[in-house]
């Protein structure tokens, strides 16, 4: 799979709102594919990314059923609540590297830089993610699972320098390549469910596959 991302000229507002005249401009992806066990509620996903000379953009928006959101603790479990994630590779001459951002539906993140999947691996320091600039529109924290249906958003601002004192990466501009994929987890809520943009080729559910990254390109 790939995705056009393209450029915008001034800081975008991050406050949650999908429907904002920026984001027009932007394409969606679809978290379309799926791992591991049918679901009783398979929720629907889209996402779109934009960048500018300091920053990129992501926005999620996804109409879910099943939602629960506990961890509050940045780098804590946020994979068991209500949660979208981005993975990226952003320098290709080392693909196999990466880091996983993981947002859940209440905006607390986790970010990890990774050599060797589950393996080799840096924790992004607590002071550095609280520079992610991030807006929900659900409540920090959901005790009680919504078994109604109900359609949240999550919108975050990546600062490139951010990601800069971890790893060598390619600046994003007109032609830069990264390697990326999108997924939606809600591992310990009553309707588990492991939804992917490009398609993992494995039995078991793991986004921690490199090789089964898409591609974003820079406009």
């Amino acid at each position: 799979m790939e995705y056009k991302v393209k450029k915008i000229e001034s800081p975008l507002t991050v406050d949650g709102d999908w429907d904002k005249e920026v984001w027009q401009r932007a394409e969606s992806l679809t978290l379309d594919h799926h791992m591991g066990d049918i679901l009783k509620f398979r929720p629907t996903v889209e996402a779109k990314l934009l960048y500018d000379s300091t920053s990129l953009y992501v926005i999620f928006k996804v109409n879910d059923q099943f939602v629960k959101c506990r961890t509050t603790e940045p780098n804590g479990p946020v994979w068991t609540d209500s949660c979208a994630e981005f993975f990226f590779a952003p320098n290709l001459s080392v693909p196999e590297r990466y880091f996983n951002l993981e947002v859940n539906c209440g905006g607390t993140p986790l970010m990890f830089y990774n050599l060797v999947p589950r393996k080799d691996f840096t924790v992004v320091d607590a002071d550095e993610l609280a520079k992610l600039e991030i807006a929900h529109s659900l409540p920090k924290s959901i005790e009680e699972e919504i078994s109604e249906p109900i359609q949240w958003t999550l919108e975050y601002r990546l600062p490139l320098d951010l990601i800069s004192r971890y790893a060598e990466i390619e600046k994003p501009k007109s032609g830069v390549i990264w390697n990326a994929n999108f997924y939606k987890i809600a591992d310990e809520t009553s309707n588990p469910h492991y939804l992917t943009w490009n398609p993992v080729q494995k039995a078991e559910p793991d986004f921690h596959l490199p090789e089964f990254f898409g591609k974003l390109l820079f406009e």
